[in-house]
């Protein structure tokens, strides 16, 4: 087991051996606070992910209330982790990676595709942004909606449904952000993204590249940013020519 699992693991014994008061749930918290630390120090910062407004959100947001209570051991490790229904939440890097990626600022709007169990859109928050998500399976964004809710997350708007036309009334968008990859780019969140906002979308089948389309004064331009591995995104995308 890595050392990260078997620390949250005595975060998490510890908290019952101190007993159900006070006590037990300020030690959690406080061991916890440091796997997150180590997350954002040693898998995130270290890979060159600069922005203090998500290296500050990542050790806020509690990551390990996102994952299935059977998973909270692995919850800090740097890799993605199950979440059900055949989804996941991404690997915490990449999460720390496509929200730099934005260059987003507190106030601004976002659209995220693919809420899953809704830790992208909880870091979102946390940067100041307003967040708009998506989410194709009805089960994961109740399920989403309740725990942003219980966690105390507001300035969010969560929708049940598919997510290939995004969310036209809301537009348009400072930055959209997808966790699900598309074969192609679907042509309506480009229409959604403001003059000089960004996409940051994976794109492919088998073999997918991390993408950055930037909407300019004229038209559009791409930048490939690294390989990546996302479970395919499914609705009306997989029947567009």
């Amino acid at each position: 087991m890595r050392v990260l699992e078997v620390l949250l693991t005595m975060s998490l014994a510890g908290g019952w051996l101190l007993g159900c008061g006070g006590q037990g749930r300020a030690q959690e918290d406080a061991d916890t606070a440091r796997l997150r630390e180590a997350m954002v120090t040693q898998q995130i910062a270290a890979r060159g992910v600069r922005s203090e407004a998500v290296l500050s959100a990542m050790r806020a947001v509690p990551r390990h209330l996102f994952v299935p209570e059977d998973l909270r051991a692995e919850a800090y490790a740097d890799h993605p982790l199950p979440i059900g229904e055949g989804q996941t939440i991404s690997q915490p890097y990449i999460v720390g990676l496509m929200s730099e990626l934005l260059e987003v600022k507190a106030g601004d709007r976002v659209l995220e595709i693919g809420t899953g169990s809704g830790y992208q859109a909880a870091v979102l928050v946390a940067m100041g942004c307003e967040v708009y998500t998506i989410e194709i399976r009805a089960s994961l964004a109740a399920e989403a909606e309740t725990r942003l809710q219980g966690l105390g997350y507001t300035n969010i708007h969560v929708r049940a449904g598919d997510g290939y036309a995004g969310w036209p009334e809301a537009g348009p968008f400072r930055g959209i952000i997808v966790t699900a990859a598309p074969e192609r780019i679907p042509e309506p969140l480009l229409q959604q993204l403001a003059v000089g906002g960004k996409l940051v979308i994976p794109v492919g089948a088998y073999y997918q590249q991390l993408k950055v389309v930037t909407r300019e004064a004229q038209g559009f331009s791409e930048k490939d940013v690294l390989p990546v591995r996302f479970v395919p995104m499914t609705g009306k995308v997989e029947r567009q020519p």
